[in-house]
């Protein structure tokens, strides 16, 4: 594994969806948790529908192919493919199931023995479902990792559609599994994706006639980034980036000075309708990338959550994404760690194809954590954190400012004989117990919740 940059097959291929005649998997779905996951991880009330939507950026740079004679970039129209989950009316004749496929992460002519080039797995959604009536929703735009693919986070965008968003998960040129080129382009493109999806989604929103149109509220917008997405996302809230940065070295021909911190033109590029972020394990802050300094991060002034294993050897901790949490000092920000994970956190759990070889199963899996378990603690967390800030929900704060930072340190006392059976816990100290809020007892535990308020 390479600890500098993030070029490890670490989320899923193109995942594409097939024809209901074809051969379906089991309906084990990533969005539905298991029995032990915490309140807030269980889907909502709406059924999910799912739509595939093609934009085109217009007039972008084509950095890969810069000259250096001329020292110039040609433009070019960048296509962004996106999946996008809503909430939905679910017909009584239909059933609110598709089948997603996927590449197995690696080179297809590569594939170890007896490890297949692709597999199928079950989403809990119906494609081209009627949107519900209930709408607007607030909007989620998902951002994978490098390489990665718009359809790895099911888990994360099927289970927040169910909760009333609409979640639009970007497929990002160049970085998509099997079109993987060159690093340059995720490095200058991927915050400019992510603000141009939320800019383009909005348009299509106010179109009579269009899908969005009454069901997507543009001006409550989040961004969820995983590893390159995070990257991303942190400068998508106002984190220029550092101009003495890894990247900023690495993209030729100036055309990075828009985004860096203190270039006047980066105030333009800001979305106003962006009103938090959560960066799941983001790249880009451990040395020698360093990409972002004091300034930069003092710039964040939308909420924030980081997620991040503490032995994330890929974007590292700290130094690392804990850099980020603690330099984001005009954020209202909270981090999650869990204690002895590295840095696959964010994407789906590893299909069973994926089992029988080490190289495959790494690609998804953690050494110490259920992948099940880390999926339902990520859709609880990133819940309360999405509930709080795009609905203006208070009673979700208590699930993120919790009584210990440290869950080990949690206690739910019993009387004798006493049995808390699933019952979550409701974090009150007046009820005897300052157990994690939301969890069931026993089960909260090697998490860590850190939350600062803003400086300013």
């Amino acid at each position: 594994m390479n600890s500098r940059w993030p070029f490890l097959p670490i989320v899923a291929g193109l995942l594409l969806s097939v024809p209901a005649t074809a051969q379906q998997p089991p309906a084990d779905y990533y969005s539905v948790p298991a029995i032990d996951a915490p309140e807030l991880a269980h889907r909502g009330p709406h059924g999910v529908g799912v739509r595939t939507v093609e934009l085109l950026h217009h007039n972008q740079v084509d950095i890969l192919n810069f000259n250096r004679d001329t020292g110039e970039a040609p433009i070019y129209d960048r296509p962004l493919p996106l999946e996008v989950w809503y909430p939905a009316t679910i017909p009584e004749d239909a059933r609110e199931h598709t089948v997603y496929e996927s590449a197995m992460p690696g080179r297809p002519d590569r594939m170890p023995q007896g490890v297949p080039s692709s597999f199928q797995f079950s989403g809990k959604a119906l494609r081209d479902a009627p949107p519900a009536a209930d709408g607007p929703f607030p909007l989620v735009v998902v951002s994978h990792g490098y390489p990665g693919s718009r359809m790895f986070l099911t888990y994360l965008t099927e289970n927040l559609a169910s909760k009333g968003y609409v979640v639009a998960a970007i497929d990002h040129t160049d970085s998509v599994f099997g079109q993987v080129r060159g690093f340059t382009s995720t490095l200058l493109n991927r915050s400019a994706d992510q603000l141009f999806t939320i800019e383009a989604l909005e348009e299509r929103s106010r179109r009579p006639g269009d899908f969005l149109h009454g069901v997507l509220d543009a001006s409550r917008a989040a961004i969820a980034g995983y590893s390159m997405g995070g990257y991303g996302a942190v400068t998508s809230a106002g984190a220029g980036y550092s101009p003495n940065g890894g990247a900023a070295r690495m993209v030729p021909g100036g055309y990075f000075e828009p985004w860096t911190s203190g270039n006047p033109k980066f105030d333009a590029l800001r979305r106003n309708n962006l009103k938090a972020i959560v960066a799941l394990a983001p790249w880009g802050a451990r040395p020698p990338a360093s990409n972002w300094d004091a300034e930069g991060l003092a710039d964040i002034r939308i909420p924030s959550l980081f997620i991040v294993g503490d032995h994330d050897d890929i974007s590292g901790f700290h130094p690392g994404v804990k850099n980020l949490f603690e330099g984001a000092v005009n954020s209202e920000r909270c981090m999650l760690v869990y204690e002895n994970a590295r840095h696959n956190v964010g994407g789906n759990p590893p299909p069973p194809e994926a089992l029988s070889n080490f190289s495959t199963r790494e690609s998804f899996d953690e050494p110490v954590w259920r992948k099940d378990r880390i999926t339902a603690i990520n859709q609880h967390f990133i819940t309360a954190f999405l509930d709080l800030h795009l609905k203006g929900d208070e009673t979700r704060r208590k699930y993120l400012q919790l009584s210990v930072e440290n869950s080990n340190e949690g206690e739910w006392p019993l009387e004798r004989g006493e049995s808390a059976g699933g019952r979550y816990s409701k974090g009150d100290e007046k009820e005897g117990h300052n157990y994690w809020k939301g969890f069931q007892r026993r089960w909260a535990l090697g998490l860590q919740m850190h939350c600062s308020a803003p400086r300013q």
